[in-house]
């Protein structure tokens, strides 16, 4: 069993979420709301929130934790030399934050194996309130006034939670994330919340750690000051 959280109901200790022998490995809670206040103190905890349409809300905090420290994101060569390239193409543009909901919605599309998503209606709302507080965030790829590709994410401090990407083009993805990280790595940010294991990721540089490990790192980043200006850092410099 896990607790049901009212409104006012504070997260349970992040120890007491299900562990691989209970099934649902990581689900700390159900309940509750998606409102900025509830969603930046979960963060603040190493809490997330994931289900699917017609399910409660679900808190999760697992463990181990999938990182991505920016000084170890791997770009490959041929990455690197799009990216060159696109500093210099009037064509293509970087932006931050100039269509969060617009990249979010782009996320939650039925993507082209089928497969179904988590970013529902609540999860769009309740994250689209955290931007409008200044707490989360969008990299965006344009390709002649078109947005092709973006992620997004919550930032707290100098700690950044990643959420999820998209691709309309080749590589569109790639390119938001490797100018996210980029531009993180520039404003002191060490390391990326991934959440949950994935070869992908890994490919990326990414690497499990301990919860407690993880959560020592957050409580140290969440206290520095928030970044404030979000502007792209050409690739370059």
């Amino acid at each position: 069993m896990i607790p049901w959280l009212e409104a006012d109901t504070p997260f349970p200790d992040v120890t007491l979420a299900l562990k691989e022998e209970d099934g649902a490995a990581g689900l700390l809670a159900a309940g509750a709301d998606l409102s900025p206040d509830r969603l930046l103190d979960a963060y603040r905890h190493g809490i997330f929130p994931w289900f699917s349409e017609g399910q409660p809300i679900l808190w999760w905090s697992t463990d181990p934790r999938m990182v991505l420290m920016t000084a170890d994101f791997k770009v490959s060569d041929s990455l690197k030399k799009k990216l060159k390239k696109l500093d210099k193409d009037t064509h293509w543009e970087i932006r931050f934050d100039s269509a969060f909901e617009q990249v979010m919605r782009a996320c939650a599309a039925p993507r082209r194996d089928g497969a179904g998503t988590w970013i529902s209606e609540e999860i769009v709302a309740g994250y689209t309130g955290l931007h409008r507080r200044g707490h989360a965030h969008s990299s965006e790829v344009w390709l002649d006034g078109e947005l092709v590709g973006g992620a997004y994410g919550v930032c707290i401090g100098q700690m950044f939670y990643g959420e999820s990407m998209f691709a309309r083009v080749s590589d569109a993805s790639k390119i938001a994330l490797a100018h996210l990280v980029h531009f993180l790595a520039r404003k002191g940010v060490k390391m990326i919340d991934c959440q949950q294991e994935t070869a992908h990721l890994a490919s990326l540089g990414a690497a499990p750690i301990s919860r407690a490990e993880f959560l020592d790192w957050v409580q140290q980043a969440i206290n520095a000051p928030d970044i404030v200006d979000w502007k792209p850092i050409p690739w370059g410099k």
